[in-house]
């Protein structure tokens, strides 16, 4: 069973990956920032960086699906290779921190990777305002993240909530973060516990 973790930046996605993972004893696929050669040079200088950058991902994801599938284990997985796809490439290139042949050539890959994968079972989605990113963003210190900009959060936000809107590879699961404060909060896990279950249930 492939179980992923959407949201944006500061979302909470790898805290819920790592509380699923310990209640159901799941198996943690977390995105590859620590090792990530090209994120400090990114957020320091997007336009030359941009598209080293979503390659990466790219490539790491589609490993990451590869063998969450060849596997017999209960995966949940940090993020998606939709995301990188939908959100993250498309938002550079209309910021114009993408030149169009490199968006192009990105798309292209991905049409041809995605022909070898399926979503997962069930996508959790981590529904954000700005203020609450930029609150979990500053908690979390990393020096690479320190730069982000309000606009570049609002336009992500906007493009996650069309991507959601038209979901339609597997079941969907949204947690408002806003309201529901898992990380602190042993009452609001339990609530999300209790719709993942519901949402389980139903696969089988």
């Amino acid at each position: 069973m492939h179980i992923a973790v959407s949201g944006n930046i500061g979302s909470g996605k790898t805290t819920l990956t790592r509380m699923l993972a310990k209640h159901y004893g799941w198996t943690p696929h977390y995105e590859d920032v620590e090792d990530n050669p090209y994120l400090d040079d990114f957020y320091r200088e997007m336009q030359r960086w941009s598209f080293n950058l979503q390659i990466y991902f790219l490539n790491s994801r589609f490993r990451q699906v590869k063998e969450i599938r060849e596997g017999a284990d209960n995966v949940i997985q940090d993020r998606t290779i939709y995301e990188d796809a939908h959100i993250f490439a498309p938002n550079l290139h209309a910021m114009g921190l993408m030149p169009s042949r490199d968006y192009e050539n990105f798309q292209s890959l991905f049409s041809l990777m995605e022909s070898f994968i399926k979503g997962p079972d069930l996508l959790i989605y981590l529904r954000a305002s700005v203020p609450t990113l930029v609150d979990q963003i500053q908690k979390r210190g990393r020096d690479y993240e320190s730069t982000i900009r309000i606009d570049y959060l609002n336009r992500l936000n906007e493009r996650y909530e069309a991507w959601i809107s038209n979901y339609d590879k597997g079941n969907l699961l949204v947690i408002n973060v806003d309201e529901n404060k898992f990380a602190v909060n042993p009452e609001d896990m339990g609530t999300i516990i209790n719709r993942i279950d519901a949402e389980l249930n139903g696969l089988f």
